[in-house]
């Protein structure tokens, strides 16, 4: 896989951008402040109340009443009850599409993704207790599974953009035009990496160092996709290599996914005879 800089196409958000050169005004944060501690308010009242009564139980009227506001106030911030589970998404989108526009031009595009990935873990880690009983509360309600695969879509459809956006379109010469699946699968193994690392994190009660796992799963994806799919787009496979420990009863064997099994087999065999 290659990339160049340069190409970039600017992502779509789902909000209008001001202007670049035009700050935003005191006025202007303290109303986006207020908007997201509203709709965090009333995320805080539906998780309670879904977790106690029930999901299908519980309707939007008494998730305003428990928050304070009237049912109007509600829907001037989410569409639906689901939506009411999930309130910093949007911002989180948006910054994570800060991230890439803001990218250095020295920076691996997938480096890039990595970083704005982040901004969702973040978002969890900022309130590990709500994070951990909304992961439950996800678990037992498949209405909200759905609506939380929904937002894991939004994000890969961004990075699958700006991934898509610094290809080299003349360093392929096969027929077929590839470019779209392998941003596709890049930006996609992107966010599973980190979903895995989040899942592992909201199973252990949102402890441990969520920082470094994430880094090193990101280390994974890096390695398999900075060079790897376009190098086997044009080379001929690897042949496997398998190493014998001396210090106990343990082979280790690697070898490229697309290495014929009797070439594996062959491998670990003489590994086993020279040792």
């Amino acid at each position: 896989m290659q990339y160049v800089r340069g190409m970039s196409q600017p992502a779509k958000s789902s909000r209008t951008p001001a202007a670049p050169d035009a700050p935003e005004s005191a006025a202007g944060s303290r109303a986006a402040a207020q908007r997201l501690k509203m709709r965090r308010e009333l995320a805080a009242a539906a998780m309670e109340l879904f977790s106690t009564k029930g999901y299908e139980a519980t309707t939007v009227d008494e998730v305003a009443a428990a928050a304070g506001v009237a049912r109007r106030t509600f829907f001037r911030h989410f569409r639906s009850k689901e939506e009411a589970i999930f309130p910093d998404h949007d911002d989180t989108l948006i910054r994570a599409e800060a991230v890439l526009n803001a990218a250095p031009p020295h920076e691996h595009p997938l480096d890039t993704v990595c970083r704005g990935i982040k901004e969702v873990m973040k978002m969890y880690a900022a309130r590990p207790e709500i994070s951990v009983a909304r992961y439950k509360l996800t678990r037992e309600v498949p209405t909200l599974r759905e609506a939380e695969i929904a937002s894991v879509a939004r994000y890969e459809r961004l990075f699958t953009r700006y991934l898509l956006g610094h290809f080299d379109e003349h360093a392929h010469h096969d027929t077929g035009n590839d470019d779209p699946l392998l941003a596709e699968v890049a930006a996609s193994a992107v966010v599973t990496a980190h979903n895995h690392v989040l899942r592992r994190w909201l199973r252990s009660g949102g402890q441990g160092d969520v920082e470094t796992q994430l880094d090193h799963a990101f280390a994974i994806v890096r390695r398999t996709f900075g060079t790897g799919i376009g190098a086997g787009r044009t080379l001929a496979p690897e042949p496997a290599a398998a190493t014998a420990s001396t210090h106990g009863e343990v082979l280790v064997t690697v070898a490229r996914t697309d290495a014929p099994l009797d070439e594996v087999m062959r491998t670990i065999e003489e590994a086993l005879r020279d040792r």
